[in-house]
């Protein structure tokens, strides 16, 4: 299939994708809506058929990106992640251990990612980042995992039902390194071992306090570089334009001296 120029600009306007963006929070609405019993009872049929309508505008937005950019269409991931989203919901809403799929209407409120470009240069970003963030999850877990031993040797035996194995150890101590109640965990261990408070104080400092923050770090250098990309292109758009208004007033110009000469 060939791209259609003209259907291009009418699927890329502005006001056709806040259409859209309208008809993806009203879905979101309408399926928030049908968790209520009472809503359901009254609006049941109205529901269903907002929810019906905004399913077939979706098929058929894509159906037009797709008529407009032809096979260009598959080269923008956006276009794979829509096609995917709209896909699992057409599944057929079967009864007993499928009809989970029923539920999965709701993944269509995902597309707003995709439609609001703040949203999907977030994603964007925090997908460039996820290299450095494995290495840092990697790194984190080699802390827990040798903490882990160390409290067990340490504390199994005046706190076993938070120490007893390193299986408990590992969860207790991500426990504590999310801040959830680790005060009540660290004050049980005190009290038999006074001086356990360097382990879980150090515990801290280097998982919540050093190694969490790093992720952080790497989201936000991800955002800037992210940021800084897109200005890079708008300006590079922007010289070529230019570029392009030069050389076509150079060319009328041409004309003028060629026909003054004449």
């Amino acid at each position: 299939m060939f791209p259609n120029a003209r259907l291009r600009t009418f699927v890329d306007d502005l006001w056709f994708t806040r259409v859209i963006t309208a008809l993806i929070v009203l879905n979101a609405l309408v399926l928030g809506a049908e968790t209520s019993p009472e809503l359901v009872a009254s609006f049941g049929h109205v529901l269903h058929a907002v929810d019906r309508v905004a399913l077939v505008a979706f098929v058929v937005e894509l159906v037009l990106r797709f008529w407009a950019y032809g096979t260009d269409f598959f080269r923008d991931p956006w276009n794979w992640f829509d096609t995917v989203v709209v896909g699992i919901t057409l599944l057929p809403a079967a009864s007993g251990a499928f009809s989970v799929m029923r539920a999965l209407r709701v993944v269509r409120v995902l597309r707003l990612v995709s439609v609001v470009p703040s949203m999907r240069r977030v994603v964007t970003a925090l997908l460039s980042a996820l290299p450095g963030m494995a290495s840092i999850t990697a790194l984190l877990g080699l802390v827990l995992y040798v903490s882990g031993i160390i409290a067990t040797k340490l504390f199994s035996e005046v706190a076993p039902e938070h120490f007893g194995d390193l299986g408990a150890s590992l969860f207790t101590l991500f426990q504590v390194m999310t801040g959830d109640a680790w005060s009540d965990v660290s004050r049980a261990v005190m009290e038999q071992l006074p001086y356990a408070w360097v382990f879980f104080i150090g515990f801290l400092v280097v998982t919540s306090f050093t190694v969490l923050n790093l992720f952080i770090a790497v989201a936000v250098s991800a955002m800037e570089n992210q940021v800084s990309a897109e200005r890079d292109r708008e300006e590079l758009a922007a010289t070529v334009d230019v570029l392009a208004e030069i050389r076509g007033l150079r060319a009328e110009l041409q004309v003028l001296r060629d026909r003054a000469s004449s």
